[in-house]
C-alpha cells in the first residue's frame, strides 16, 4: 500500500491539461470542471491542475500551475503546437507532477509523459475518429492517433464514460477490457430544474458546429415540423456555429451562451432535439430531462444507453424520422417529463467523483 495513503493523508492527483481550450472542448470540459469541483467538496483528493497560458480558472476547484510559453488555440494545428511546446518544457512539468501519488490526463493527451514509476490514468471519451473517419481531416486524425492511442495503450487504466465507448475502445484500439473502467457522467440537479411556465414553440439543440452533430439534417427536419406547427423555431447554442453558413430566418444561432441562459432555454423549449451521429456519452439529453424538457434523440452511439426509455429515439440519417421523433416527443411531453426526471436520478457528479476517487486510491495503493 502507498505509504501516504496508509497514513491517512489525502491522495494527491496531478492533472495535466495542456491541451485544454476554455470554451472549446464541449462535454469533455464539462466533465473535467464538474469532476474537480466534486473532488474538492469531498475532501479526499487534492488535485493540482497543470494548464496552458490562457486557461487560468478553467478548473477552479484545483490548485493551478500555469505553464508559461504553452499557449493553446482552437484549431488542431494550434493544439499540436501547444503540445510540442509542452514537450520542450517536459522536465519542468514533470517536476510539478512528481509530488503527486497519481497522474490523471482528463483530456487524453499524455503530454508530457509522467515521471518514471508514477502511476497514471487517462480519460478517453470515444474513438469517433475510427468509427467515422470521413468526418475528420488528416490533421485531426493524426492528432488523435498520436495522442489518444498512445495514452490509452500506456496508461495503467483508461477511464471512459459509457459501455458503448468501452466496447469501441477495446475493439478499435485493442486495449484489454479489464483496463478500461466505465464511469458515467452526471447532471447537476441543483442547476437544471423544471419550470411551471408553459413551454414555447421551439426546439433546442445545444451543440458545437462539428460535422457529427448533424445540424443540417435537423434543420431540414424542423422545416417539416413547421408544416404541422407553422410558428415553430429552432434555437442553436454552442461554439463554431458559423461553420453552418446561412440559415433560415426561423433558426436562431445564439452561439456560446451564459450558463443561466442555457438553463432557461431547457426550461422553455418544447423539445430537445438531439440528432448527433455519434456520442461517447451525450450530456444534453440528461440536462434536458432534469429540466423537465421532453427529449427526441438519435439512436446512434451511446445515446440509447444514456437515454434509456425516457426519450423518443430516431434514425439520425433520416430527416423524416427526425421530424417524426420531434413531433412524438412534443405530443408526449407530460409523460416524457415524468420519465426523464426519474431517469436522471441515476446520474450525478457526486457518483462520478466517488468512482474516480476509488480509482485513484487503487492506483496509489499498488
Amino acid at each position: 500500500m502507498n505509504v501516504a495513503h496508509r497514513a491517512g493523508r489525502r491522495v494527491r492527483v496531478s492533472m495535466p491539461a495542456l491541451n485544454l481550450v476554455p470554451g472549446g472542448m464541449g462535454g469533455t470540459e464539462t466533465y473535467a470542471a464538474n469532476l474537480t469541483r466534486e473532488l474538492a467538496e469531498a475532501g479526499i483528493v487534492d488535485v493540482t491542475s497543470i494548464l496552458p497560458s490562457g486557461a487560468e480558472g478553467a478548473l477552479p476547484a484545483t490548485t493551478e500551475r500555469i505553464v508559461c510559453g504553452v499557449r493553446i488555440g482552437d484549431s488542431t494545428v494550434a493544439r499540436i503546437g501547444a503540445l510540442a511546446a509542452a514537450e520542450v518544457r517536459a522536465r519542468g512539468i514533470r517536476r510539478l507532477m512528481s509530488e503527486a501519488d497519481v497522474v490523471h490526463y482528463p483530456f487524453t493527451a499524455m503530454v508530457p509523459t509522467p515521471p518514471a514509476r508514477l502511476p497514471f490514468v487517462t480519460t478517453l471519451h470515444d474513438v469517433q475518429h475510427l468509427d467515422l473517419p470521413e468526418l475528420f481531416t488528416r490533421a485531426d486524425f493524426a492528432y488523435r492517433e498520436r495522442y489518444y492511442h498512445r495514452a490509452a495503450r500506456r496508461a495503467e487504466l483508461v477511464i471512459t464514460i459509457s459501455e458503448f465507448a468501452k466496447r469501441t475502445i477495446v475493439e478499435r484500439i485493442g486495449i484489454e477490457a479489464d483496463r478500461v473502467r466505465v464511469i458515467p457522467l452526471g447532471v447537476d440537479r441543483e442547476r437544471f430544474v423544471p419550470s411551471r411556465a408553459p413551454r414555447q414553440e421551439f426546439a433546442l439543440y445545444p451543440a458545437r458546429g462539428w460535422p457529427h452533430k448533424n445540424h443540417r439534417r435537423l434543420i431540414e427536419a424542423v422545416e417539416l415540423v413547421r408544416r404541422w406547427r407553422p410558428g415553430f423555431r429552432l434555437v442553436l447554442t454552442g461554439g463554431a456555429l458559423g461553420a453552418l453558413g446561412e440559415l433560415p430566418d426561423w433558426v436562431e444561432r445564439r452561439g456560446l451562451v451564459p450558463d443561466a441562459e442555457l438553463r432557461e432555454l431547457y426550461r422553455r423549449a418544447a423539445v430537445l432535439a438531439y440528432p448527433s451521429l455519434y456520442e461517447g456519452f451525450g450530456l444534453p439529453p440528461l440536462e434536458a430531462m432534469a429540466s423537465g424538457c421532453p427529449v427526441a434523440a438519435s439512436n446512434a452511439g451511446s445515446i440509447p444507453e444514456v437515454c434509456g426509455d425516457a426519450a423518443v429515439l430516431f434514425d439520425p440519417y433520416d430527416v423524416e424520422a427526425i421530424a417524426a421523433g420531434i413531433r412524438a416527443a412534443i405530443e408526449r411531453t407530460d409523460r416524457l417529463a415524468e420519465l426523464g426526471l426519474a431517469h436522471v436520478e441515476g446520474f450525478t457528479w457526486q457518483r462520478c467523483a466517488e468512482a474516480h476517487t476509488a480509482l485513484y486510491i487503487e492506483l496509489a495503493d499498488r
